[in-house]
């Protein structure tokens, strides 16, 4: 499983092996090494850029993970659809250790999980994309010297600096003349090849580098990720070219076709979106605070408590997510005995003064009247009707009025009860002393008689 590997015109030889170490005698294969090690380092640039994009990183590892499952089943399932192989059986279909996954293929499984996930997970899409676009170009620049070391997506002869030869380059060739003579391939299979994975990595290398440069100017989310299609697009046009093992639908290439359609779609859709976006800033969207459900022991026993932090801050450890849980609860709890205690006492609302100390809003008083007092054991002589008529109106007494019931339920406090006593007296001296002159009797007349 290694290959001598040799550049002419560089005067380089190198001695690379598939296998980068084995566990318990299976082997790893660096293939599948490179394309981990490419994915790690996408998803952490992801997270260190997250909060920039108004995502939060806690809800963007679950939509990576969904876009990382897809994208390995699209890869193979588009490479499966197009080429030109027989599999014997399901577990030879499945197995990837020796390559066979398309890019395209990864792409557009990928793009799907982060939309689904992006919904369920309520992240923001285009921001999100604009992550995965320059997390791709890290993958897909390191994942491509695994073709190296497979020795495998190589391109025709060519004489420039970078000629390839191997073993492994002459073996294929020469077993798939008659398959490469019919797509109107022709090749020498003793002659230096092209190695277009070395090509697209430091395409994608460079892609990356000028698309994050360019993030502080966006001007409108998801421009990056139209970036990213296009550079992509324009390069993988070319370099699929000059590949010796395409994917073919009829006469076409199946990922130049690709390539060339979705490049220039990007590229409409990213004018009309800068002619509608002239002159208007950028929106960053808010990331919204993480929640999370903690089971915290309390003295009643377990308790589940829901508690939140800022969605740009470091997720807690678990000793700190205790610590909070317990907090949240003991608050709870003291809010919780705070409103019970009034109705034990009372039953008085919490903030309400006793009934019996509320003080009566001043209620208008009833009018006083004036009324004579009829001794019992006296003669009480009714005066004549003519003699009532003709007295003066502020001499006639009013009708006494009953006294208005107050209400029994409520008690006034004592130094309203004393006040109110001592009124009537004052008021009885004002009224004896504004009291009108009787008036003297005609001739024949009785004087009328006072009654004590």
């Amino acid at each position: 499983m290694t290959n001598l590997v040799e550049f002419p015109n560089l005067g380089l030889s190198l001695e690379v092996s598939r296998v980068a170490f084995t566990i318990f005698g299976v082997p790893i294969y660096w293939y599948g090494v490179l394309i981990g090690i490419g994915m790690l380092l996408a998803v952490l640039f992801a997270f260190r850029q997250a909060p920039r994009y108004g995502i939060s990183v806690e809800r963007m590892i679950d939509v990576i993970f969904i876009g990382f499952v897809l994208a390995i089943v699209g890869g193979r399932a588009y490479y499966v659809l197009f080429v030109d192989f027989q599999y014997r059986g399901f577990l030879e279909l499945i197995d990837l250790r020796s390559g066979g996954i398309a890019i395209y293929g990864a792409v557009i499984g990928a793009f799907a999980g982060a939309l689904v996930g992006s919904k369920l997970r309520r992240v923001p899409v285009l921001p999100l994309f604009d992550l995965v676009g320059m997390g791709f170009l890290i993958g897909q620049s390191i994942g491509r010297w695994g073709n190296f070391t497979n020795q495998e997506a190589f391109g025709d002869n060519t004489n420039n600096l970078f000629g390839m030869i191997s073993p492994a380059t002459v073996s294929y060739l020469q077993s798939n003349q008659a398959a490469l003579a019919a797509k109107g391939i022709v090749v020498d299979p003793a002659a230096p090849v092209h190695p277009t994975f070395l090509y697209e990595s430091l395409w994608c290398a460079l892609g990356f580098l000028l698309i994050f440069l360019y993030s502080k100017r966006r001007r409108f989310n998801g421009e990056q990720f139209l970036f990213y299609i296009i550079w992509y697009g324009a390069g993988r046009f070319v370099i699929e070219g000059m590949r010796t093992d395409p994917l073919m639908l009829g006469s076409f290439r199946v990922s130049q076709l690709l390539a060339l359609t979705s490049a220039a779609a990007a590229l409409l859709v990213w004018v009309m979106a800068r002619v509608r976006t002239a002159g208007k800033p950028l929106v960053i969207p808010e990331i919204p605070p993480t929640t999370r459900r903690v089971t915290v022991e309390t003295p009643d026993g377990p308790a589940g408590v829901v508690i939140s932090w800022p969605g740009d801050s470091q997720a807690p450890s678990k000793a700190q997510l205790q610590a909070m849980a317990l907090t949240v609860w003991e608050a709870t709890q003291a809010e919780k005995a705070k409103a019970e205690a009034p109705e034990e006492a009372g039953g008085e609302a919490p903030g309400e003064a006793p009934e019996e100390e509320k003080a009566e809003p001043d209620a208008p008083e009833p009018e006083k009247t004036e009324t004579e007092t009829f001794v019992p054991g006296e003669a009480n002589e009714e005066k004549p009707a003519a003699e009532a008529e003709a007295a003066p109106e502020a001499a006639r007494p009013e009708t006494a009025k009953p006294p208005a019931k107050k209400p029994a339920a409520r008690k006034k406090p004592a130094a309203a009860a004393k006040k109110q006593t001592a009124k009537p007296a004052t008021e009885k001296k004002s009224a004896n002393a504004k009291a009108p002159a009787a008036k003297k009797p005609k001739a024949g007349e009785s004087p009328p008689q006072k009654s004590e």
